[in-house]
């Protein structure tokens, strides 16, 4: 019996002399997005405008100094209320970003964009704060629109980021990890006035192509002077266009319309160049065959492809 209670002493007592596990301060935070604009493909950018607050007991935080956005380009002076709530600090920050963004222009001009938006207290890590979505008070403004987009998938939430670095402490750990607070949505296009104001010129291309079909195969001047002016003009066209979008490695749908347009242009010249040496040869009635299949062939093509990559992107 001796020999137990000597060892409920001992655990007693080493419990005791751990150091307390250290419990970091909440604060209730929320946002309210008044609007979205300037998006900007080419400068991968876009401008938010929103009411954000955080509620909290420790004096030790100063959100009117200590708040970043780490995805920020450039943040302006905030508007900032600062009262009280039950006995704790409440600051209400009105806030104007210009965000940095990494377009998906894939499946452009049908493509829709996730926009993030973090924020983060640049004192404080996650062992002394942490911040607790304001749920019922988060939401978008009812009547804000974006042109051309429709919003969708709003939300925000409490996560963390973790920084690889102790900047310069070499105190502790390589690694710094600080509570973020983020607000996330989605913007789909409405994409079908775009995609035909921007591809129109293309399809005129196309078109100006294909009535070389009309004139005799052995008609050189319309034959091919119409294709080679059509494929001029559908270069112009994708120079336009791929100045509005920023710069990517990937194949985008821009550039596959294009250049199936492109191809098809230089399969009416091929179909001509054969029909036109087939009547060099004396074999007209074969010339005048060639010229009607392989028109029939690169207007089918081209119409079929068409709508295939575009089906693909509207999925």
């Amino acid at each position: 019996m001796k020999r137990i209670a000597f060892i409920l002493v001992l655990l007693l007592a080493a419990s005791r002399a751990l150091p307390a596990k250290e419990v970091p301060d909440t604060v209730i935070t929320g946002a309210y997005v008044i609007s979205i604009h300037d998006i900007n493909f080419h400068d991968k950018e876009y401008t938010v405008r929103f009411w954000l607050w955080f509620i909290y007991s420790n004096p030790k935080f100063d959100f009117s100094k200590q708040l970043d956005i780490p995805n920020a380009k450039s943040i302006d002076q905030p508007e900032i209320i600062t009262d009280s709530i039950d006995g704790k600090a409440w600051v209400l920050m009105k806030m104007k970003c210009v965000m940095k963004e990494r377009w998906n222009v894939g499946d452009f001009p049908f493509d829709s964009q996730h926009l993030h938006v973090q924020i983060e207290n640049t004192l404080f890590d996650k062992r002394a704060l942490v911040f607790v979505p304001d749920q019922n008070g988060s939401r978008i403004e009812d009547e804000m629109a974006i042109d051309g987009w429709t919003v969708r998938n709003f939300k925000v939430s409490s996560k963390h980021n973790v920084y690889e670095t102790a900047f310069g402490d070499y105190r502790v750990p390589q690694q710094s990890d600080f509570a973020t607070f983020n607000i996330d949505l989605d913007i789909d296009r409405n994409a079908w006035g775009l995609f035909m104001k921007i591809f129109i010129g293309m399809y005129i291309a196309f078109l100006i192509a294909i009535v070389s079909f009309t004139p005799h195969p052995w008609e050189l001047e319309p034959r091919f002077g119409l294709p080679v002016g059509g494929l001029f003009a559908a270069v112009g066209n994708k120079y336009i266009i791929d100045s509005l979008l920023p710069e990517s490695s990937q194949f985008t749908l821009v550039d596959t319309l294009h250049t199936l347009t492109f191809l098809s242009i230089f399969g009416a010249l091929v179909v001509s160049a054969i029909a036109l040496k087939l009547h060099d040869w004396g074999r007209k009635e074969q010339c005048i065959r060639v010229s009607k299949r392989g028109a029939a062939l690169v207007i089918v093509a081209y119409v079929i492809a068409n709508i295939f990559f575009i089906w693909q992107a509207l999925l």
